[in-house]
């Protein structure tokens, strides 16, 4: 058998469909994994030898090219375009426009060589990304091309998001540092100081002095359920349990009059400050007007299913609104008795009414525990508070500002509201069932309580300042401490309040 001849294995050479050679497998996988590498990997492998490189292999460039792509839509696409506002306050320091940066120093023109080469890989760097974005200015006239003539590196939007990365320490920070808006602090920590800074310009509470009680009124024989003081501050009127009208002196305290002509509990009063008239309401139905020449009934409102609770006057127009059990509010013109209109909405007994000249010009608190705030040209409802948890039972307007006060049983239950939108402005805490609130033009607010306990707060700032107790007088029950009804003098220097001892108290400030 003959010996079969042996050949040397030589490699093969490949080539394409046409006949030209194609380059070593050695070279398409070594090229293949470089450019794999400098796409995927980290800013810590592409360091300026890259770039250097780039700078003179054209493959080089398109692979670092194809590197800042990836990185960009990747990394910051979401914070690659500050928002307006932001752009807005950046605008007045922000980058400068081309051609206004300042020529450079002479120390650093004599800067070291690492430092010049760290320069001209981030120009390398900035006319790149300048490439991707198409951001690349025009050369100036005659210029082939972008590098004859490149733009200021700090006028794209990518370097100054990078900047902010690199000052930050890392890409984990480009997009806060973008979003800072120039500043030091980032967004969060600018909240803090804003709202420390709140903190420091809240209202302190203003000085009030204390209040004392000065002389104690007997001369009813029922409950005191209403007070009111006639404009001249000369007299007082009170109405009670024992179906009696009393006219008092205010600087002695000495009985002037007593009117006679209800059937049952006198439970609200109400002075005109423009006519010669007092109004009174009680639970028997009728609503009377008291002619203070005569002193006598001459008009009565009839309209009332129920006991009437409350009454006021409104302060520029001859117009009369009652509140009753019947959960409806009714509107009277005064001197024709005929009803204008029925705020009709609460769901229980309108225990308290107040009128102001402006919008909304009449207010009613309920036992629904909601306050209503009404249109009395069209008679609707036109806002309703919900705030209470339980009913409310006294409304007081504040003298000289546009605002309210609504008082109510259970925790935090005296608020104070901002007119016209009935906005919340304080809360406060009287821990009782609060029947009565008055407000003074000094910015004392009074809630009387229903079990006698009495409370002084800073109108503005809603701190109380002051607690005391109503003291049944002498052959009273301990229970019969409550008070129903209170009023300060025009003066707001003088507190009259009215209670279940069948007494009239005047306080004053020490």
């Amino acid at each position: 058998m003959a010996p079969v001849a042996t050949h040397d294995i030589q490699p093969s050479t490949s080539s394409s469909s046409d006949g030209a050679p194609l380059p070593p497998l050695e070279d398409l996988v070594a090229r293949s994994a470089k450019r794999t590498r400098l796409l995927f990997s980290s800013d810590s492998d592409v360091g300026s030898s890259s770039l250097a490189a780039s700078a003179t292999d054209p493959s080089a460039t398109d692979t670092a090219k194809a590197h800042l792509r990836y990185k960009i839509s990747s990394e910051y696409n979401d914070a690659k375009f500050l928002p307006a506002a932001l752009l807005a306050q950046q605008s007045a320091a922000g980058p400068a426009k081309p051609g206004a940066a300042p020529a450079p120093s002479a120390a650093a023109a004599a800067a070291s060589v690492g430092k010049q080469r760290k320069r001209a890989n981030e120009s390398l760097l900035g006319s790149l990304i300048d490439e991707i974005d198409g951001t690349a200015a025009p050369g100036p006239a005659g210029s082939a091309g972008p590098s004859s003539a490149r733009p200021d590196p700090t006028t794209t939007q990518a370097l100054t998001i990078r900047a902010a990365q690199q000052a930050n320490g890392g890409y984990g920070a480009a997009a806060t540092g973008g979003m800072r808006g120039g500043g030091s602090s980032g967004l969060l920590s600018q909240a803090l100081v804003l709202k420390k800074e709140q903190q420091s310009r809240q209202a302190k509470p203003a000085h009030h002095p204390n209040w004392k009680l000065s002389r104690v009124i007997s001369g009813h024989l029922g409950w005191v359920r209403s007070v009111a003081v006639e404009p001249g501050n000369k007299w007082f009127a009170t109405g009670a349990g024992d179906r009696m009208i009393k006219i008092w002196d205010l600087a002695s305290g000495e009985l002037k009059l007593s009117l006679t002509g209800h059937i049952s509990t006198v439970r609200g009063l109400a002075i005109s400050s423009r006519h010669p008239y007092l109004f009174s309401c009680g639970e028997d139905r009728q609503v009377k007007c008291w002619d203070l020449e005569q002193n006598k009934v001459i008009r009565s409102y009839s309209g009332h299913l129920t006991g009437v609770y409350s009454i006021a006057l409104h302060p520029t127009l001859d117009v009369l609104v009652t509140g009753a059990r019947d959960s409806s509010a009714r509107v009277w013109d005064m001197r024709t008795k005929a009803q204008i209109h029925t705020l009709v909405g609460h769901k229980s007994t309108v225990a308290s009414v107040v009128c102001q000249d402006s919008e909304p010009q009449v207010i009613t608190g309920s036992m629904d525990a909601t306050v209503r705030l009404w249109d009395l040209a069209a008679g609707k409802s036109i806002a309703t508070l919900t705030h209470h948890k339980k009913s409310v039972r006294a409304l007081a307007v504040h003298p000289t500002e546009y605002t309210f006060a609504s008082g109510s049983a259970g925790g935090r239950n005296i608020k104070t509201w901002r007119c016209p939108e009935a906005t919340l402005v304080n809360n406060m805490t009287h821990d009782a069932i609060v029947n009565t609130l008055s407000v003074n033009s000094d910015g004392v607010l009074f809630s009387g309580g229903d079990d006698g306990s009495l409370k002084f707060f800073d109108y503005a700032t809603g701190v109380p300042f002051q607690a005391a107790e109503d003291i049944p007088q002498p052959g009273s029950l301990d229970a019969e401490a409550g008070v129903f009804c209170s009023s300060f003098d025009q003066t707001g220097t003088r507190l009259i309040t009215g209670g279940a001892d069948k007494t009239i108290k005047i306080y004053k400030e020490v």
